[in-house]
């Protein structure tokens, strides 16, 4: 069932609780790194924007949670990544796990810094 999503809140508000929360800290880490980024739905997933442009996006499944940083990242951030599961553009952090913050933060910032770049 494709549900049209009109902000963060209401994508994050349709997963369990516990999914929720995981939610919740994945975009807190990424307002704390990009204070300057807006939050919008775009592909119907949590995305910010930075200077117009995507930053990173980040959705909820039954077993992970998909964040797209681009491609870029992931070969930049490989060796860092090694324990999770990756492909062009997207890292899966398994949901029964807590998520890495402190590498979630150096991915984050350095998305900024890309994008940021790019004016």
């Amino acid at each position: 069932m494709k549900t049209d999503y009109k902000s963060i809140d209401q994508y994050i508000s349709a997963f369990p609780i516990s999914t929720q929360k995981i939610l919740e800290e994945l975009r807190a880490i990424v307002r704390e790194m990009a204070p300057g980024a807006t939050e919008k739905i775009s592909y119907q997933m949590p995305t910010f924007f930075l200077n117009g442009r995507p930053l990173v996006y980040f959705a909820a499944y039954e077993h992970h949670i998909g964040f797209y940083p681009g491609a870029h990242v992931i070969q930049v951030f490989e060796s860092e990544l090694s324990n999770y599961k990756t492909a062009k553009g997207t890292i899966q952090f398994p949901i029964d796990q807590p998520i890495p913050g402190e590498l979630i933060k150096k991915i984050v910032k350095f998305r900024v810094e890309e994008n940021s770049s790019k004016e």
